[in-house]
């Protein structure tokens, strides 16, 4: 399958490769200026947003809360650490963290240990509760009690090399949380070279639940649990690139009415309870 580069709309052909036993997708030629597809505007750049004082000790407060059967509005990580056995003293790793700020709010709810990779990280050193270091996965030395993987894990290439490098920096128990798109998707299998999470050529292996499976059992690991997560975005990006438009550059509000947005908000809470998501939360443990 041909696929083009359009969040950006950069174009170009991109060959992606199934595999007919774990349906997953494979680049088959990564280029080799990959660091141009990862722009100053990448989504993911930019400087975390700091909480004050007061901020910081509701948002601690409210994470006690949660720990103790009182969630109030809880944000979508307190979905992700109560299916772990970490505590505050636990050692996480997350891989392309991107700006840091998902490490930054585990700090403000108390965790000590936190470590970010990324490759393209151009702020680094200690920011008070964590730590970013600009490195890749696989220059990775220490190890830890959680490494996550919050859609960076179809950025790294040859999924088998991943998990052998994994092994290493899991501690004994240690789990792995993987958010990542996924070929299981309903949108995937109808739409195909549109499909908004195929992101060419960024994504260069985006796993099924089977390839999953293979993979943990492979280097034995316990993948313990699987949830679906997939948002709305599956429909309208996907809509968007069948109109041949990027996604930067484009205000969503204008291009779909507040009645369609809604409808694929609905949407997407169904195929998650179907297991039709186009992105899966994969829970495993090291045995």
């Amino acid at each position: 399958m041909i696929a083009k580069e359009r969040m950006f709309g950069l174009g170009g052909n991109f060959h992606y490769l199934e595999c007919l036993s774990c349906h997953g997708l494979f680049l088959q030629e990564i280029p080799s200026n990959l660091d141009a597809y990862y722009p100053e505007n990448y989504y993911s750049f930019g400087s975390f947003n700091s909480s004050g004082k007061l901020s910081q000790f509701l948002k601690k407060f409210r994470y006690q809360l949660f720990k103790a059967g009182i969630p109030i509005n809880p944000p979508n990580y307190f979905d992700w650490i109560s299916n772990l056995s970490i505590s505050e003293n636990s050692k996480i790793a997350d891989i392309g963290c991107g700006n840091g700020q998902l490490l930054a709010e585990l700090s403000y709810c108390g965790f000590r240990g936190l470590h970010g990779y990324d490759p393209y990280q151009e702020k680094v050193g200690n920011f008070g509760g964590f730590t970013l270091f600009k490195k890749s996965f696989f220059e990775i030395r220490e190890t830890y009690d959680l490494v996550m993987f919050h859609h960076s894990f179809e950025h790294l290439p040859n999924p088998v090399d991943v998990f052998k490098h994994l092994i290493k920096v899991l501690n004994p128990g240690g789990e792995v949380l993987i958010r990542v798109p996924v070929t299981n998707g309903k949108v995937w299998k109808e739409e195909r070279e549109f499909w908004f999470q195929l992101d060419a050529p960024r994504h260069l292996f985006i796993p099924h639940s089977d390839s999953m499976k293979k993979l943990a059992e492979s280097f034995g690991l316990n993948l313990y649990k699987t949830c679906f997560d997939s948002h709305d975005s599956q429909f309208w990006g996907t809509e968007l690139y069948k109109r041949g438009k990027a996604y930067m550059g484009t205000e969503i509000k204008k291009e779909f009415k507040k009645e369609e947005l809604s409808y694929f908000k609905q949407k997407a809470l169904l195929y998650n309870k179907m297991n039709w998501g186009d992105q899966a939360c994969f829970y495993l443990r090291k045995k």
